[in-house]
């Protein structure tokens, strides 16, 4: 594929299951080499800089994966001051575990996610969209100028999914951060994102802004997947129907 992101650029990424989507994001993330072809960063190739530079132009990375990897014995303050791990020194991130540095500003990020009152919370007795909404707050806090997001909606309902989304796109332009975003949900994509990026078996299928992606282009890209374009789960097949087995249980 052959793709340029502009600085402050807002895009979401579709396709189906297998795509290459979450490899793009590693890929943008400077988290996996390329096998073929180049990658530029601010027009710079990551994997020919030194150590330390490698380091440093990660800092200026936010990667999200759909499953945060957040302690589940941390509290939600200090999982959400990790964003700026990336430009803390060491004995400044060793003490922000014990004494987290700046409390408001993760009040005011997990406010923008309606969840300011779980600031003192161990992580391990939030629900699971509760976890994605701390893991997605940290972009507000972290001093990257592309987020990259995977499939930030999974364990979200439409109401918080759509708040999510306006947050994430008003934070990035308010920072003037780039905005890239994986996205299963494609009525979601195409209202709130102005360009799409479709994905198939690895490569590029369209790179078009929204307002031209039609029914047939997503026909195209979803087929032989169109349950994931309805959004709903497919019906198993009747030679995979498997016999309930009963559940025996022993009480003492």
């Amino acid at each position: 594929m052959n793709l340029q992101v502009a600085r402050g650029e807002q895009l979401a990424v579709i396709g189906p299951s297998g795509a290459g989507k979450t490899t793009l994001l590693q890929l943008l993330a400077c988290a996996l080499p390329p096998d073929r072809g180049s990658l530029r960063l601010d027009g710079q190739d990551p994997w020919a800089l030194p150590r330390r530079e490698l380091q440093a132009l990660r800092g200026r990375l936010f990667l999200a994966p759909q499953v945060p990897p957040l302690p589940p014995r941390q509290r939600v303050v200090t999982a959400v001051l990790a964003g700026r791990l990336p430009a803390m020194g060491l004995l400044a991130s060793v003490r922000s575990l014990f004494y987290p540095a700046d409390i408001p500003a993760a009040h005011d990020a997990l406010e923008h996610f309606d969840l300011a009152d779980k600031l003192f919370e161990r992580v391990d007795r939030l629900s699971g969209g509760e976890r994605q909404r701390v893991g997605l707050a940290r972009a507000l806090v972290a001093p990257a100028t592309l987020w990259l997001v995977d499939e930030p909606l999974s364990a979200l309902d439409p109401t918080r999914s759509r708040q999510a989304v306006a947050t994430l796109l008003g934070g990035a332009a308010e920072r003037g951060a780039t905005l890239v975003a994986t996205l299963h949900q494609v009525d979601v994509a195409l209202a709130h994102f102005p360009r799409i990026v479709g994905l198939r078996d690895g490569e590029l299928a369209f790179d078009l802004p929204s307002a031209q992606v039609t029914p047939a282009l997503l026909a195209r890209l979803y087929e032989q997947h169109e349950h994931e374009l309805r959004g709903d789960a497919p019906l198993p097949q009747p030679d995979d129907a498997v016999a309930p087995q009963p559940v025996v249980m022993h009480c003492r």
